[in-house]
């Protein structure tokens, strides 16, 4: 299968799955969504493949976020199944029976921090900057977000970044649990990711999905907790602080919340 905004290169049983709109910082659109909703589905059919790595194109952007200049026009039921449709296309990737690195590499803010989440495990580059700065642009965030931040760092932490919308750096996400290594050089960060996919490569394919699947259960996917994103999500898009948050994001000004 071949994608417009994918690419996926497997070596030694390794698939390297790398979003390639540089020229957007790899923002996360609809057709983006879908591709990686269908590419995590290939590779989990694909038995010549035993481990993903799952990074952006550049050295700017792991993912920027979501693609605001798609979402500025949207009503409230279209932001909805746009917030439901990336929170499908995230569990993929966390409930996928083969494991996922997320190298992390530059920006991964919004929807780039979400992907990001829903993989396994998280290595980063120092020059990684993460967080969910949804609040500012008058929405919060809508791929899964609320609910993983929390598993990571914890309801106190979870509340005031979200709120904040501060913007981290490699070190401190180290600090905070939410990746667990961070390296100079995308080189180096490519390396324990290749390490780390290969010892997993050499124990039972089998344990490893229902690891994975044990794992994720003792934090289950509370339906509830994300119903409540994606419709709070949807009503959020279409607000005037949003079309007001969105505006001056693409206008690259400061907002003028009422």
């Amino acid at each position: 299968m071949s994608f417009q905004n994918l690419s996926i290169v497997i070596n030694d049983q390794i698939a390297t799955l790398t979003i390639t709109r540089a020229s957007k910082l790899n923002a996360l659109n609809s057709e983006t969504l879908g591709e990686i909703h269908q590419a995590i589905d290939q590779l989990n059919a694909d038995t010549n493949v035993r481990g993903i790595i799952l990074t952006g194109e550049g050295n700017k952007a792991f993912v920027a976020g979501a693609d605001i200049s798609q979402m500025i026009n949207m009503n409230a039921q279209e932001a909805q199944t746009y917030s439901k449709f990336g929170q499908d296309a995230f569990a993929k990737i966390e409930n996928s029976a083969k494991p996922v690195i997320a190298l992390v590499n530059g920006f991964a803010l919004g929807g780039g921090c979400e992907l990001a989440m829903a993989c396994h495990i998280r290595i980063a580059t120092e020059n990684a900057k993460m967080g969910l700065p949804e609040v500012s642009l008058g929405v919060i965030p809508g791929f899964g977000g609320t609910q993983r931040l929390i598993q990571y760092v914890g309801k106190a932490k979870a509340m005031e970044l979200t709120i904040t919308g501060n913007i981290f750096s490699a070190q401190e996400a180290l600090s905070f649990g939410l990746v667990s290594y961070v390296f100079a050089t995308i080189e180096e960060a490519t390396q324990k990711s290749l390490e780390i996919l290969q010892k997993a490569k050499n124990n039972s394919s089998i344990a490893i999905a229902h690891a994975i699947k044990a794992i994720n259960a003792l934090n289950p996917n509370d339906a509830k907790g994300y119903q409540v994103e994606h419709e709070t999500f949807g009503t959020l898009v279409n607000s005037e602080d949003c079309k007001e948050g969105m505006g001056a994001f693409l206008e690259k000004r400061k907002p003028n919340f009422k």
